[in-house]
């Protein structure tokens, strides 16, 4: 299993407009029928001028994720890229499921 993680810092300036375009962006990714779940986190850090935010994407397979490259991350960026230009700063990185544990009760 991997996730597709986008690390994001947000100018407080937009982060209200942002967290409403990123609603909106998620399930754009979500239809292009490559991940199977995202879960949208507030990076937890003190910042008098930044919000920090992950998206983390669930790939159904590593092909699914190459594919996501291939045929649609370029678009999708670009369209971050041109509303929010440089008040919006990201970095992307890939995590390999290991193992998973839940709690279960009895």
């Amino acid at each position: 299993m991997i996730i597709y993680n986008v690390t994001l810092n947000i100018d407080k300036s937009i982060t209200q407009e942002w967290l409403e375009w990123v609603k909106e962006h998620i399930p754009q990714v979500l239809s292009t029928g490559k991940f199977k779940e995202a879960k949208l986190t507030k990076v937890l850090v003190d910042d008098d001028e930044s919000d920090t935010y992950s998206v983390q994407y669930r790939a159904h397979s590593r092909a699914a994720l190459d594919s996501y490259y291939a045929e649609h991350a370029e678009r999708l960026k670009q369209d971050g890229l041109q509303r929010f230009g440089d008040k919006v700063l990201s970095f992307r990185t890939e995590l390999e499921v290991v193992d998973e544990y839940a709690v279960t009760f009895k």
